[in-house]
């Protein structure tokens, strides 16, 4: 019996000493309280596969010209009543040379009258100015139907799926569909011990992280991306 006791207490011995040389060699690890994901904007671009235009008919108006030959006609030299004027200008300046006195008062009230009734007579029988051609624009407003893009129906591939949108303009090769967060790191904050702390990673980090030589061995992010 005294041997089966003794046997006991050097088994527990040598099972004490592996358990606290595990516990020596073995590595620690501190718990993870939070894992709080960092974020930037990322643009969601789609590869298109077909475009198609969509065509209304409309009413619109537009501006003809074109260039015509015209007659004219050059204006008339004294006009319909100026030539009488004219006449009995010259005619009353023509009567104030002869005589003197009341006979030169009466010698210019003739010729003033004479003038201009020869005047009249000539503006009468006076058949206008010369005739010429010249080429001149001429523009209507003409009011007609048309065909007119408004749009385009996009046939798009993204992330291995098919889709469809309506754009306003023909697209390129490509279609930018929005925007969408992207983690692009984790703020995590650590408990170890007595001790609590926060660091930046570039992976989550799961629920504990590794302790080495008293220090934290993960990869880190020197500076916080900006979400």
């Amino acid at each position: 019996m005294n041997k089966t006791i003794l046997a006991v207490a050097a088994g527990m011995l040598v099972g004490g000493g592996a358990i606290a040389a595990y516990q020596a060699y073995a590595t620690p690890y501190a718990e993870v309280l939070s894992a709080t994901p960092i974020t930037e904007k990322e643009e969601i671009w789609a590869d298109v596969v077909a475009s198609e235009p969509i065509v209304e008919m409309r009413t619109g108006q537009r501006q003809v010209c074109e260039d015509r030959v015209v007659e004219v006609r050059q204006p008339e030299r004294f006009g319909d009543k100026d030539g009488m004027v004219v006449g009995a200008v010259v005619g009353g300046l023509l009567g104030n040379q002869v005589g003197k006195g009341d006979g030169r008062k009466l010698a210019t009230v003739a010729g003033a009258v004479g003038g201009a009734y020869a005047g009249r007579e000539i503006d009468r029988r006076h058949v206008g100015g010369k005739k010429t051609t010249e080429v001149q624009q001429v523009c209507q407003t003409v009011t007609e139907p048309r065909e007119e893009v408004v749009g385009y129906d996009v046939t798009y591939r993204s992330d291995g799926e098919l889709g469809s949108q309506r754009t306003d303009r023909k697209p390129g090769a490509q279609l930018l569909l929005g925007e969408r967060d992207k983690v692009v790191g984790y703020n995590v904050t650590w408990r170890y011990e007595d001790q609590t702390g926060e660091l930046v990673m570039a992976e989550d980090p799961g629920d504990r992280l590794p302790i080495e030589n008293g220090v934290i061995a993960v990869a880190k992010l020197d500076t916080p991306p900006q979400g």
